[in-house]
């Protein structure tokens, strides 16, 4: 019981960070229909920026804890402001020239600043892994080890860390797009572009800061990566986005709450398979998962049903 409860605590943690990438695909897909194949790649350049700003700035664990505390703040907020840069160019540079194009064009071209992204980190930062020592050490212990098994069970500072912002987040962006003008703004383009326009909606503003708060909510996904594993390279990008974009596609692609629901599943499927079985396999059963949902529930587990107006 001890470590199932473990894996269950590591599984959360996991499928939180997918579940933040994976809002930035839903949420784009559900205004113009186009999946963001470069959203990955922006979860890394914002993890590279937090380990910049974090040696930049001599961040360390010996700090006072409010001190510590204010500049984890500082470095998230110039994160998230410099990541919604790159959503926004690659918005302006690879979508927004295309959008009535045919839907191949800007997939390509999303993949092509995928692959733009990757080598300028890699050139620009070096291949090598970039390690940074633990922020935020220490945590409870759940379990000392005195049951049957013997197995200790931990709830690091970290993981705490991880699942509140996630949740805060979660909580904060679906109350954006229920109950602002924005969030109405984004409703109406997803159902129809040009009429939302001839009521005087700018489509090209909303698009755009769909791209943006994608982008921001990856910047914070790529500082709890790097905190959490204290390592990154310039290819974590493609790993985290595949399984972000599976997660959007499990939970139900458009549907926020999915998104969500679909990287803590994804994270529970690695996790569980890794420690109950052979880690070597732990992406084939989540992709086997995947594609067991979609057969039964072709729209996901939260998704809706596309209706074909005639």
């Amino acid at each position: 019981m001890e470590y199932f409860l473990q894996q269950l605590i590591n599984g959360v943690t996991l499928g939180s960070i997918y579940g933040l990438i994976a809002i930035g695909y839903t949420m784009v897909y559900g205004i113009i229909g186009m999946i963001n194949f470069a959203h990955g790649d922006i979860f890394m350049v914002g993890a590279f920026i937090s380990l910049i700003l974090i040696v930049a700035l001599g961040v360390t664990a010996s700090m006072p804890l409010a001190l510590l505390i204010l500049a984890l703040i500082a470095i998230l907020i110039v994160s998230m402001a410099l990541t919604s840069v790159w959503g926004w160019t690659v918005e302006r540079i690879a979508y927004r020239p295309l959008r009535g194009s045919f839907r191949l064009a800007p997939l390509i071209t999303a993949i092509g600043a995928s692959i733009v992204l990757q080598n300028f980190v890699q050139i620009s930062q070096g291949a090598r892994n970039k390690p940074l020592q633990p922020l935020i050490p220490g945590g409870f212990t759940l379990s000392d080890g005195s049951g049957d098994s013997g197995f200790v069970v931990q709830l690091s500072y970290s993981q705490i860390l991880i699942i509140v912002v996630t949740t805060v987040l979660m909580i904060g962006f679906t109350t954006l797009i229920n109950k602002t003008s924005l969030g109405r703004a984004q409703r109406s383009c997803e159902q129809d572009r040009k009429m939302a326009s001839l009521l005087g909606i700018n489509v090209d503003r909303t698009i755009s800061l769909t791209f943006v708060m994608g982008a921001s909510l990856a910047s914070v996904a790529g500082l709890m990566f790097l905190i959490y594993y204290g390592v990154i390279d310039f290819y974590i990008g493609f790993l985290a986005g595949v399984k972000a974009f599976t997660a959007a596609v499990l939970g139900g692609i458009g549907s926020l709450p999915g998104a969500m629901l679909g990287g803590l599943l994804i994270g529970l499927i690695e996790t569980f398979w890794s420690g109950y079985f052979s880690v070597e396999y732990k992406d084939v059963a989540a992709f086997s998962i995947l594609a067991i949902v979609l057969i039964f529930m072709p729209e996901g587990l939260l998704g809706k049903p596309e209706v074909e107006k005639v």
